[in-house]
Formats: structure tokens, sequence, C-alpha cells
């Protein structure tokens, strides 16, 4: 299997990923944007957000993403104080890292964190809140919402994970 290194800006944290993501994808939710802003606003933060301000991520299942070095330096960035999201960036150069959606399988890893060739974006999602006139960078189909594939991925991906493959 693939294996794809993400390391944070400063190299003292560093996580692996293990084949292919359920998705590649640009999330334009409210939540992406304004925690992107939020990471981005951190002293000497490198961007979080696209250029035009969506949450670039490859989205990985728990069993395949882990810390190799440094998750004593994760720190964890949430909305709200009952927000079922957290948002990590690595706390000695305030890279992003990864989201964690508590009650998922999967975890959302920023795409610019990893070294060399990733996946193109198969899809762009909840543009119903894309604050950007900037033209789309590539012909990815494009979604109002969270489209059913995508919870069909994810549902595949559990199914995956429970019968061990």
């Amino acid at each position: 299997m693939n294996v794809r290194t993400q390391t944070c800006a400063c190299g003292q944290v560093q996580f692996e990923a293990t084949g292919a993501p359920i998705v590649a994808g640009v999330c334009y939710c409210d939540d992406c944007q304004a925690g992107g802003r939020i990471i981005e606003a951190l002293p000497d933060a490198k961007p979080a957000l696209s250029a035009d301000g969506g949450g670039d991520y490859l989205t990985y299942r728990d069993d395949r993403y882990r810390c190799v070095k440094g998750a004593e330096l994760l720190v964890g960035h949430a909305l709200k104080a009952k927000s079922p999201t957290k948002r990590y960036v690595a706390g000695c150069c305030n890279t992003a890292m990864y989201l964690k959606y508590k009650r998922g399988h999967w975890v959302s890893t920023f795409r610019n964190a990893f070294g060399g060739e990733t996946p193109p974006v198969e899809m762009r999602t909840n543009l119903k809140w894309r604050d950007s006139d900037l033209p789309f960078e590539d012909d990815a189909p494009r979604y109002q919402r969270f489209p059913m594939a995508l919870f069909g991925r994810l549902i595949g991906a559990k199914v995956a994970m429970v019968l061990g493959r």
C-alpha cells in the first residue's frame, strides 16, 4: 500500500497515511472556512485554506492515519466548547495537520502538509457557502451541499474497516 507522509513546517510532527484516501475534496462549509481562518490567525501559521477559501483535505480511515513523531505537540482547536469537530495543528509551528469529527471513523487531513504528489481533487462540496469569486482550479464535480456519493464512500470505508480490508 502507498504511504504518504505529512509533516509540519518545522519537521517536529509527522504523520503517515496508508493507502488511497476515501476522498480528496475541498469543503466550503461555514465551519471549514471559520476553522481555517482560526488556524491561519495563529502566530507564524502557514495557510490552512486553499486560495479560494476552502478546506482542502485528503480524508482517510482512522486506522490508516497515524502520528509517527511529535504527538505531544498537537493542539486541538474547536469552534465552540461542545463542538464535535476539532482541527489539530502542530503546536511547534502552527501547521494545520488534520480535522477530526468525534463521531466519525475518518480523519480529514490538510493536503498542504503532505510532501510529494497528492491525488487530484475529486469533489468540491458545500459551494452554497463558498465566499470567493476566484475561478475553480479544476473541473472536479461541484456540489451545493455534501453529496450522496460522499456518504457512500464513507459507508464503504466503514464496511471495509469492519471486514478488516
